[in-house]
């Protein structure tokens, strides 16, 4: 009778699948629409000169980010163009070679040899090795905050103290006192991954987002930090209920952004897995109706060498769950839940 039942639940469960996965789908693109890492309308024009090995509308758009104190953008573009030139370098060599003491260049030079060096096996005399040009970067315009976020992330890799860290934290929050990069490098040097401890890296989390203005992407650091707790082990029910409200936050964040949104994108794929791990697989997919079609490599590329392939499995396991708890028949009169 026990397995009657059993078999029974699981056919149950597979006509509800079959018969409301497809409805699911509406407002999420193909999954040969989904994009990677996707640069905006600003950085598109700057990567493609870069493959062509000319520097000038990068150059361009980190002058103008800077000259407008456009600090969030100028950290996101850094670390585009430093990723890029990872791979392909010759443009980077050029604008330098042209402009040696340009504080847009030597920003780019230092996140490129502090991202060369923790990929290196030899991570510690590397990092070491990149200390000056931080410091370049630092001189090369007083109120840019970027170079302290490297400085951060540097010293997360070279063992700094807390004392060094502090001295590195006050120096960057002078600069711009809610600067979303400069608090993500300063929560994973507080995780228990790193120097800290998972209470230290959630307080941290939780006041920053306390003190943030509403559509602030800094509302989204607890959600970060649960997702640094989720790394380790399953939560208590009381770590749950936090990390529960820390999605919460994350979610009146995501909802002050259009859908579709580059902007947020890494934020939501973020909130879309600590969803799908705390079972909230409705809010999981709206997260993913959100996305669009921005996914990104983190947090995907933590768990799997095709982060796509990861977003998309997800993603389609998220609809199979909705639509496992959904009612097989509709009833007359009742309006489903993704009615409008």
């Amino acid at each position: 009778m026990v397995h009657t039942m059993s078999l029974l639940r699981a056919l149950i469960s597979t006509a509800r699948m079959v018969r409301h996965t497809p409805q699911l789908a509406a407002g999420l693109p193909p999954d040969d629409a989904v994009l990677l890492d996707a640069p905006d309308g600003r950085l598109a024009p700057a990567l493609l000169s870069a493959a062509l090995g000319e520097y000038e509308a990068a150059a361009k758009l980190l002058a103008t980010t800077r000259e407008g104190g456009e600090w969030e953008s100028r950290d996101r573009y850094v670390m585009k163009l430093a990723a890029f030139a990872h791979r392909r370098d010759s443009w980077l060599t050029c604008w330098l070679r042209a402009a040696p003491e340009d504080p847009d260049a030597l920003v780019v030079k230092a996140e490129l040899a502090v991202r060369r060096a923790w990929e290196s096996p030899a991570r510690a005399e590397r990092l070491r090795e990149a200390g000056p040009l931080i410091d370049a970067a630092a001189d090369g315009d007083p109120r840019d905050p970027v170079p302290w976020r490297i400085a951060l992330d540097h010293a997360r890799g070279t063992h700094s103290s807390h004392s060094h860290f502090e001295t590195l934290w006050s120096q960057a929050v002078r600069r711009s006192a809610h600067h979303y990069g400069c608090h993500v490098s300063a929560l994973l040097y507080l995780s228990a991954q790193w120097y800290g401890s998972h209470r230290e890296c959630l307080e941290f989390a939780e006041d920053a987002a306390h003190d943030a203005l509403p559509a602030s992407l800094i509302r989204t650091l607890p959600a970060r930090a649960a997702f640094q707790q989720l790394l380790d082990f399953a939560p208590s029910p009381v770590q749950a209920d936090r990390m529960d409200r820390a999605a919460d936050l994350a979610i009146d964040l995501s909802g002050r952004y259009r859908a579709g949104d580059p902007w947020p994108a890494e934020s939501r794929n973020l909130l879309a897995y600590v969803l799908v791990r705390r079972g909230r697989w409705a809010d999981a997919l709206e997260q993913f109706r959100m996305i669009g079609p921005y996914a990104t490599s983190f947090p995907w590329s933590r768990f799997s060498d095709d982060p796509l392939r990861d977003f998309l499995e997800t993603r389609d396991g998220v609809r199979l769950q909705v639509a496992s708890g959904m009612p097989l028949c509709h009833r007359p009169g009742r309006r489903g839940p993704f009615a409008h």
